[in-house]
This record gives C-alpha cells, structure tokens and sequence, in this order.
C-alpha cells in the first residue's frame, strides 16, 4: 500500500484562540501574519508557539490584515497553514533505507512559483525521487495550488521544509550524499556520472542557484540547449534532470 501524507482541510486561521489552537494541535504553519503592534497576553503565546516551530513571523497593517481575512474576525491574528503535513529530512531517507535504493531527492532553491512546485513533485514522484526538501523563507509551501498542480503527487512524496538549505546539505553529506545543481555553465550532464546517493538542486526561477548553496553542491550539470532563448523553466529543468539520473540508475 502507497503511504499518503496528512491533507489539512485549511489554508487560512483567523482570531487568536483558533490559531493558539491550530499550533497546540500541531497542525503545520507556513506563515503568521500579526498585527502590527499587537503585545498582549494571548498574543505572545501565540508568538511563542511560532519561535519553537520556526514559523515565519510577518507583522502587517490591520488594512493587510482585513484583505486576508476571510471573515474580518481576526483579532489581530492570521495563520497561513501547510494545505499538507510536512515530513521530516530522516524519515525522507528512511523511505530510501526501505526500498534498499540509495537516496534521490530533491531540493529546492528558494523556488517561489506554486505551479512549479506542483509540477516538480509530480516529476519527483513519478522519477522514484524519495522525497522533496524545501527551505522555509522565500520559498512556496504546500499551498492548495501547489496539491492542486501537483495531481495528486502530494500525497505520496514526502516534502520536509528546513531553516537552512545549506547546513541540511552538509549534514547529509556526511551521510554519503553529494550533490548536483542545475546550472547553464555547468558540465553537460551526459559527461557526469549521477548514479549513487544524490541530491539535485534545483535553483529560483529567475536567479538560479544561491552562491553558498552552488558553492556547498559537488558538481554543476548543464542541460544541452539548441533554441534561440538560453533556460528551461525550473519544473522542466527539474524533469530533464531528474529523468537523466533515471537513465543512469537504469544503466
């Protein structure tokens, strides 16, 4: 039987007793949105529920606030919540250790675009990628556009978020994983060998890979352009890639 990850039923909490909840429950929180000036009791319980989980804190005008309340009851308060659970980095590797293969993931350089999110796990799933890492700031969740486009892919390729891209590349490495980015001055991926335990990288849509995240990558690959325009779309490149360590594993 395929494993499904847990679907949440809301994108969005409002009020204070109803977000204080959703935190104490466990439900996963991509973003708060607080008031601006807001320092009352309940509040910083809620503030502090969100430092213990590494929740992304914005504090917002009430104008901002009323435009993303659905109801105009927030008193101050709104939680933007994962439309599905995340999982963590060790169980992703833990799926690797159960299908005696090594590990093939994904991670995702600050990628912004809920579509291309979606297409990725979609490609991550059906290429036998075992999970998908993602980092938490300037990076798109698992919103429902995100489940939504991925058609269905969501609930059986597990996605852990991390604070820091680059010190989860490190720690795997020391796991035996090395890592390979997309990039257009890289070495052609054909001439790589990308067989072997083995995280792609995949880079923002308009910047590419980070400095330290491309400096922290072993290797460079670069995907054999023909046309009149110089890049691929991230869920494309994504796919090319992904589909050339399929090639190779098969190999």
């Amino acid at each position: 039987m395929k494993e499904e990850y847990g679907k949440q039923e809301k994108e969005l909490i409002e009020g204070r007793h109803a977000v204080l909840e959703a935190f104490c429950a466990g439900r996963f929180v991509d973003k708060l949105y607080v008031q601006e000036g807001c320092k009352d009791g309940p509040v910083l319980s809620i503030l502090r529920e969100a430092k213990k989980g590494s929740v992304i804190v914005q504090y917002v005008s009430r104008e901002r606030l009323e435009q993303l309340s659905p109801t105009g009851n927030h008193k101050g308060v709104v939680a933007r919540m994962a439309a599905y659970g995340y999982a963590s980095v060790e169980e992703i590797l833990e799926r690797a250790r159960k299908k005696k293969e090594p590990p093939f993931l994904l991670l995702l350089d600050n990628v912004e675009d809920p579509h291309n999110l979606g297409a990725i796990l979609r490609t991550a799933n059906l290429a036998g990628a075992h999970g998908v890492i993602i980092p938490k700031r300037r990076s798109v969740g698992l919103t429902a556009i995100v489940a939504r486009t991925s058609a269905g892919a969501v609930n059986y390729t597990p996605v852990a978020r991390v604070s820091n891209l680059v010190a989860t590349m490190k720690s795997l490495k020391k796991q035996g994983i090395w890592f390979v980015c997309g990039a257009m001055d890289g070495v052609q991926m054909y001439d790589l060998d990308l067989t072997g335990p083995i995280g792609l990288v995949i880079g923002n849509e308009g910047e590419g890979v980070s400095r330290l995240v491309r400096e922290t990558c072993d290797f460079a690959a670069a995907i054999p352009m023909k046309g009149d325009i110089d890049s691929l779309n991230a869920s494309v490149a994504a796919g090319v890639l992904s589909y050339e360590i399929v090639r190779q594993r098969l190999g």
